[in-house]
């Protein structure tokens, strides 16, 4: 039977990142050191040509998803836009200290959600049904290979929910430009509504990664 792969990608870094700032909704570029970085991911590893490529509405989605993988059809998926953080947005942790309902929203797995900003569980829906049809559309269609490319909590959305083997969302946090691949079996995806992680991507960047690894043992 057809299997079918997705690649799973994390946007581009930006400024508020690197400030450790709660970035969802606002619409900022990939920063000058993002787009070095996703520079060198390509010049170094092997992202593999994709029938379509699956976005985020922001502009840093589209400019990671324009460098990684050129020329591929761009398809923009409205709910697969970060989270809302609301009057949180643009703060960090430590500044938010002390806010009552900034720590209200972090006891709370679900209703909870921050001033104008959404619940987790609205959050997790929204993003779930629109992973559910972009998969159906894939099999219909006989797409045998795309991208999706978003945000980290959406990736760790995903991954936490749809992937098999199981995990926690902040077992699959990932590097800006990388993240895994998907294998999607058609008989598997009817019955369950999962998965498969097949690896991380690219393929390339584990070699890096292990030898990362090795050297924090030594």
């Amino acid at each position: 039977m057809k299997t079918y792969k997705i690649h799973l990608v994390r946007c581009g870094l930006t400024e508020a990142n690197l400030q450790g700032r709660y970035l969802g909704r606002d619409d900022v570029p990939v920063c000058d050191k993002g787009i070095e970085q996703l520079k060198y991911f390509k010049e170094t590893f092997t992202y593999p040509p994709v029938q379509a490529v699956f976005t985020s509405p922001l502009q840093r989605c589209k400019q990671t998803a324009a460098m990684l993988f050129p020329g591929a059809p761009m398809v923009e998926i409205p709910n697969f836009t970060e989270y809302d953080f609301g009057e949180f947005e643009g703060f960090t942790a430590e500044e938010l200290k002390g806010n009552e309902a900034f720590e209200r929203w972090l006891g709370d797995s679900g209703d909870a959600a921050p001033p104008f900003g959404e619940s987790n569980n609205h959050f997790k829906a929204r993003v779930a049904i629109d992973f559910e049809k972009v998969v159906d559309g894939l099999i219909k269609t006989g797409t045998t290979e795309s991208a999706i490319v978003t945000h980290g909590g959406v990736l760790m959305w995903i991954l936490s929910f749809f992937g098999l083997p199981e995990a926690p969302m902040h077992d699959w946090l990932c590097e800006s430009g990388c993240g895994y691949t998907l294998l999607v079996t058609p008989s598997l995806w009817m019955r369950t509504k999962k998965v498969e992680v097949h690896d991380t991507f690219p393929e390339s960047i584990r070699d890096r990664q292990s030898a990362a690894e090795q050297e924090e043992q030594e």
